[in-house]
């Protein structure tokens, strides 16, 4: 079957770039292609303006050589003729400036028919310059009618006229065109918005499903195996950089759970070599108690005497049965069911227990620091079984009307949980992960409490320390890791 492969965060990123420039450049058309019509249309209409007011001046310019012809031929004038000359240039100059502007055959041909029309016209005043009949009274008369100025122009007129139409339509065909752009212009910009907004989020969207889920994903997984469960398996999704992380994850929690079996085994096999004298030791010392009752037996004459001989057998028998049931519970596996739970409410539950030896001992219980209690990530079954075997300690160490104080403190981002008893200290140095029993007076102990509260304190990660107290006594602190996330998400 086909298997889709995941693009790299490389190519995903080049994706999200493209998008971009794009969408940039899709913006800067938009403005350029404005800007370019804008511009386009005033050039276009300032030089379509150029050409009518060029033809405009030309026209103006021939009929002011006219009248200056006619006015120098009848009066003579030797300097008319100089005059004319210099109209001719300014109007030549004015027809090479509409070639210039020019931008179109047809505006070529109407330019091209004004300029032979003036020629031809160029002639017409070039014989009333030259011409010696020119001087009878009905020439002068004829001269002096704005109709022959008029007639001599006719041409001209027409040619003029035909470039005006000319410049007119092209201008109203110039005004129809930016008619349209602006009717369809908000159109446009509106469609262009609309694709560069699907655009970016087409791409926003291949980002958040190919990069920003699966690397959630693979935070949440992780974060989920650093509380110990192993097992659990991060779905390998996404590009190929977080495709690849998941996986190597995965296989290092496979690594860590092969070799946490291996250690633990391990730690079996140097428990049972440790353990075999522990056990040899604890239920031989009970066995040659009760042997060495039962060979007295039959030299107890009385009673009483008798009936304690027995009392004592069942109660070293009962004491080696607790004994063997609390090893079996120190060397059952554990698998805590963490959840967010208050450390008071652990110690609280724990002290309801013994509420009965409390009463009668006569110990008063004083709390401190309680203001700082915060939630904990912890196993509260478990917890508060720990907390039950250093406070059951405790007590048995306290005298009569003693007092035990129960205090919790914040110190470097953790909560320390420390239980004060005023009792002579402990005969021994508890160790961690030591599995010999300490000696124990107590007629219902079995001396095992202590490294049980160290076993549940490690599988959670968490620390126990003992240490003598101010006076006398001893302080029981177990330190817990305060778990801010959750916190601040409860």
């Amino acid at each position: 079957m086909f298997s889709h492969r995941p693009h790299s965060l490389r190519k995903l990123l080049l994706v999200h770039e493209i998008a971009f420039v794009f969408l940039v450049a899709v913006t800067g058309l938009m403005g350029g292609m404005s800007a370019y019509f804008w511009k386009h249309y005033s050039n276009e209409s300032e030089r379509i303006n150029q050409l009518a007011l060029g033809a405009e001046q030309i026209r103006s310019e021939i009929f002011r050589q006219i009248q200056e012809v006619i006015r120098g031929r009848l009066q003579e004038d030797p300097r008319a003729l100089e005059l004319y000359r210099e109209y001719s240039k300014s109007i030549s100059r004015l027809f090479n400036s509409m070639r210039r502007n020019s931008a179109s055959h047809d505006e070529d041909e109407a330019v091209n028919g004004m300029q032979i029309s003036y020629r031809e016209l160029q002639q017409d005043m070039n014989k009333i310059f030259t011409n010696p009949y020119l001087v009878s009274r009905q020439v002068r008369m004829n001269l002096l009618d704005p109709a022959f100025a008029q007639a001599m122009v006719g041409k001209f007129e027409a040619q003029y006229q035909s470039l005006k139409e000319l410049l007119v339509t092209e201008h109203e065909t110039l005004d129809q065109l930016l008619k349209r752009w602006t009717n369809y212009s908000p159109v446009i910009i509106t469609i262009t918005m609309l694709l560069a907004l699907i655009l970016v989020l087409y791409a926003r969207n291949i980002l958040n499903r190919e990069f920003i889920l699966p690397m959630s994903a693979v935070t949440e997984g992780a974060k989920i195996i650093s509380h110990g469960e192993l097992d659990h398996k991060i779905t390998a999704a996404g590009v190929e950089e977080v495709n690849a992380l998941a996986r190597t994850i995965n296989r290092m929690a496979q690594d860590l759970e092969e070799s946490r079996a291996a250690l633990v085994e391990t730690e079996k096999q140097a428990a049972l070599g440790a353990l075999i004298p522990v056990v040899a030791h604890n239920i031989r010392n009970p066995l040659a108690s009760i042997r060495a009752t039962a060979q007295v037996l039959d030299d107890i004459d009385n009673v009483r005497e008798l009936q304690e001989s027995r009392q004592a057998i069942l109660d070293t028998i009962d004491r080696l049965g607790r004994w063997v049931n609390a090893l079996v519970s120190y060397l059952h596996p554990l698998k805590p069911n963490y959840r967010l739970v208050h450390a008071g409410m652990m110690v609280d539950a724990a002290l309801s227990l013994l509420k009965t030896r409390t009463g009668e001992k006569k110990l008063q219980i004083t709390r401190t620091g309680w203001e700082h209690d915060v939630r904990l990530n912890a196993d509260p079954d478990l917890m508060e079984q720990a907390l039950y075997a250093l406070l059951a300690n405790a007590m048995d160490a306290s005298p009569d009307n003693g007092e035990i104080t129960v205090g919790l403190r914040r110190k470097d981002g953790q909560l320390e949980i420390s239980i004060t008893d005023q009792g002579p200290g402990l005969p021994f140095d508890p160790k961690p992960n030591n599995l010999s029993p300490g000696p124990s007076s107590k007629r219902f102990g079995t001396g095992l409490g202590i490294p049980i509260a160290y076993k549940i304190c490690q599988q959670h990660g968490w620390k126990l320390t003992f240490a003598a107290a101010g006076g006398k006594g001893t302080t029981a602190t177990i330190s817990a890791p305060i778990r801010v996330i959750e916190e601040n998400d409860a």
